[in-house]
């Protein structure tokens, strides 16, 4: 990004030197995003989700393949997020059309991840109600016998993964009296087209 706020080369060099500033400088986890989803009858509900992945494929996240977002993804394939960084000043959007990853990309991550977090997986029923926690912690302790001694967990067959392929991203910088800094990136067949927005 230059002194006078032009763009050049495509939005994914500049997502990835934003989240690097974020890295260095945030408190919680730099990857937290917000994400909407619409449901059967267009109602919006957003929650935080961890950005796994983010390269010029999209923006990769995980979850229960049964949760309020699965379903709503699986009748409206569409999604927006939103980074804020408190820290840098800057925030960064993206909408487009949503995919599932591929097995073998599920796989690998949830290899990837920390044996709690597997056991949790296997644990709960994502978004569904429950009586307690003490019935939630129950479940768990099932959980953790039946897979007793079993060095690296398999993926439930109810979990994985999801690619938010954007068609627009937009990038925000904080500035003096609210004279923000927008840019916002359009894909087209010829790749990306920039415009600086006013704030």
């Amino acid at each position: 990004m230059s002194s006078d706020g032009a763009f050049s080369g495509d939005p994914w060099h500049w997502f990835r030197e934003s989240f690097a500033r974020a890295q260095r400088s945030e408190t919680f986890d730099p990857s937290r995003a917000a994400l909407a989803t619409v449901d059967a009858e267009g109602r919006p509900s957003v929650r935080f989700v961890l950005v796994k992945y983010a390269d010029e494929h999209g923006f990769q996240f995980y979850t229960n393949l049964d949760s309020s977002k699965a379903r709503h993804l699986a009748g409206r394939p569409f999604a927006a997020l939103a980074f804020h960084w408190s820290t840098t000043d800057e925030q960064i959007r993206a909408e487009g059309r949503v995919e599932r990853v591929s097995e073998a990309e599920a796989d690998a991550y949830f290899r990837s991840r920390p044996r709690g977090s597997q056991l949790s997986a296997w644990t709960s029923e994502q978004s569904r109600p429950i009586d307690n926690r003490e019935a939630l912690e129950a479940r768990r302790r099932e959980v953790e016998g039946r897979w007793a001694g079993v060095e690296s967990l398999p993926r439930p067959p109810f979990w994985g993964g999801y690619r938010l392929i954007p068609a627009r991203i937009e990038f925000w910088r904080n500035r003096p009296d609210r004279l923000h800094d927008r840019w916002s990136f359009s894909r087209s067949d010829d790749g990306w087209t920039c415009q600086r927005l006013q704030p």
